[in-house]
């Protein structure tokens, strides 16, 4: 009797030992594996949100700015697809198969792996390596690495996608391109997309579809990397009316006035040093005070309606944070905000085969604008606002093009949240970071393809505060796009860009470029408006020499690139 008590008091113990043990090793809330939400804005200028400055209401960014960290120092490429071709691979552009857009492909290229137009299949993408280790993987916006189904992000690792494949055209659901010969396609899991709801508008469709994917599967334990890959506020600018109508009036005061505005909250805030100049107002943009009243009018309807658009942005992204919260999630999330590259300024009639028979079938009246069958942009004057200080915006190697605001917060709580950071680092630095933070190592072979090692590193300890700069090597970088050059070496950077050249462009007199090497040191001159070069000659040919060394790693062809024509 008592030894059959003993047995039954032991084989109790044992197992209530057992069921202890087991529940101890359920992952707990905090040993979860982390969620990923990038989110991308299209063209979004540099001084923009509130986090840096801007005017536009972005209640949600701010309170995002508040318990993460922005980085006042981080570099894109010029244009949409080269920046989201090293987002997807820790690759540079020409090693990821966009050493020029798939739009502007010239004969010379065909046959060059890197310049193929999409993402080439050398490297791993980033949701292919996050699918293959565990995570559940969605995409809503913009892809524009690739048109056909094959080069698709639902063939690239998405499991679940609503896509718009080439680089942008009408947020309504007329699908009307950008020019004649491109088309707006959209596709659903790698299928075309036939139709759009009537009431469809990109930023709010793309939101509603990632919540429903989200809510689907959040319940089977799974993480999530999630793409919210917005067109907004890339042209042509659209916005609901309401939207539009709470900036009645707020642009009437003009470029001049903002665009100092601008640079006072940006010196303010500690981002710029308080003794920074901008880059001077371009010839080819007037001074407001010298504008014909229906000329004003019009163009401050045009930042009414692009100050709408990142308002109304801003509201997704809430709906985003707060379903997460609801879930419980959101404190469990690794949250990214970045645009792809700087402000636009450049006008409709520069897009490929632009035609004045297509644009003059849009209706740009002042009643019209930023609705439904109009075509309108920020062009220079409000680019130029919106990248201050510096030189020039999209499409440029200067500072204008590649410089982008940034905004990062890691899951749970951050000790130093509502700082900032000026150091130098790369958009090639996201995807390692990413990895390292979920422990999942980039693979050598990748479904029995050999795929190159990536380029970039992670910075995952500056994003955590445990440094106060990356890396040695993430300050050295090289560009080239568009035949436009630069390289970056500590606080140092070369500049290439063409003079004015051809009847295509003539909207853009000099500054354009000098079509000679410019040296440039940041830290003192950010609107990059001293060269150097006559004074530290040395420098310059050290720098030319790291970027031939540039080239030729990343096999970079010697092509003599025209920018794209006006309308005929």
């Amino acid at each position: 009797m008592i030894r059959k008590l003993f047995l039954l008091v032991l084989i109790t113990t044992v197992t209530f030992g057992i069921i202890s043990c087991s529940l101890r090793r359920q992952p707990s809330k905090k040993g979860k594996r982390s969620n990923i939400l990038l989110i991308v804005a299209d063209d979004l200028g540099y001084s923009d949100i509130g986090p840096f400055g801007g005017e536009i209401s972005t209640p949600t960014l701010d309170r995002l700015a508040k318990e993460g960290l922005r980085f006042t120092n981080f570099h894109v490429l010029p244009s949409c697809s080269p920046t989201r071709s090293v987002l997807m691979s820790g690759m540079d552009n020409h090693q990821a198969g966009l050493g020029t857009m798939g739009e502007l492909k010239t004969p010379e290229m065909v046959g060059h792996s890197g310049y193929a137009g999409y993402l080439n299949f050398e490297v791993a993408a980033l949701p292919e390596v996050l699918k293959a280790g565990g995570y559940h993987t969605y995409m809503v916006g913009k892809w524009h690495l690739g048109h056909e189904e094959e080069t698709s992000p639902h063939a690239r690792g998405f499991e679940e996608t609503f896509i718009l494949a080439p680089g942008g055209g009408s947020h309504y659901n007329d699908r009307k391109p950008l020019s004649p010969p491109q088309t707006m396609i959209y596709r659903r899991n790698g299928e075309e997309v036939k139709s759009l709801p009537d009431d469809f508008y990109s930023t709010k469709y793309y939101t509603d579809m990632l919540l429903k994917w989200i809510k689907k599967d959040h319940k089977d334990g799974k993480p999530f990397f999630a793409y919210l890959s917005y067109t907004a506020p890339h042209d042509p600018l659209h916005a609901p009316k309401e939207y539009i109508e709470k900036y009645k009036g707020k642009y009437d005061g003009g470029w001049d006035v903002l665009r100092e505005k601008r640079l006072q909250g940006l010196k303010d805030l500690g981002i710029i040093h308080k003794d920074a100049k901008s880059f001077p107002r371009l010839p080819s943009v007037k001074a407001w005070d010298q504008m014909a009243a229906e000329e004003r009018a019009e163009a401050a309807r045009d930042m009414e309606v692009y100050a709408a658009m990142v308002d109304y942005m801003d509201e997704q992204i809430k709906r985003v944070f707060d379903y997460l919260k609801e879930i419980g999630e959101y404190d469990n999330t690794m949250i990214i905000f970045f645009s792809d590259n700087g402000a636009n300024g450049h006008p409709n009639t520069a897009y490929p085969g632009q035609t004045e028979e297509y644009l003059n079938s849009f209706d740009n009246s002042l009643e019209n604008r930023g609705l439904k069958n109009s075509f309108i942009e920020p062009g220079p004057g409000w680019s130029q606002v919106s990248m201050a200080p510096s030189r020039m915006f999209k499409a440029f190697t200067s500072e204008g093009g590649i410089k982008t605001p940034m905004l990062v917060k890691l899951p749970g709580k951050m000790a130093h949240a509502g700082t900032m950071n000026h150091s130098f680092f790369h958009v090639r630095d996201i995807m390692p970071t990413i990895l390292d933070l979920v422990k999942i190592v980039s693979p050598e072979k990748f479904k029995d393809r050999e795929v190159r090692p990536m380029q970039g590193k992670s910075v995952l300890d500056l994003f955590a505060g445990k440094s106060e700069s990356p890396y040695a090597e993430a300050n050295q970088v090289g560009y080239e796009l568009f035949g436009m050059k630069a390289l970056f070496d500590g606080e140092w950077k070369i500049l290439w860009m063409p003079p004015p050249f051809g009847k295509e462009i003539l909207w853009m007199p000099p500054p354009f470029g000098k079509g000679e090497w410019e040296l440039y040191n940041l830290e003192k001159d950010p609107a990059e408006i001293n060269d150097l070069g006559n004074k530290y000659p040395e420098k310059v040919m050290i720098m030319i020499d790291l970027w031939k060394q540039y080239k030729k790693e990343n096999n970079v062809l010697d092509i003599s690139f025209d920018l794209p024509g006006a309308a005929k």
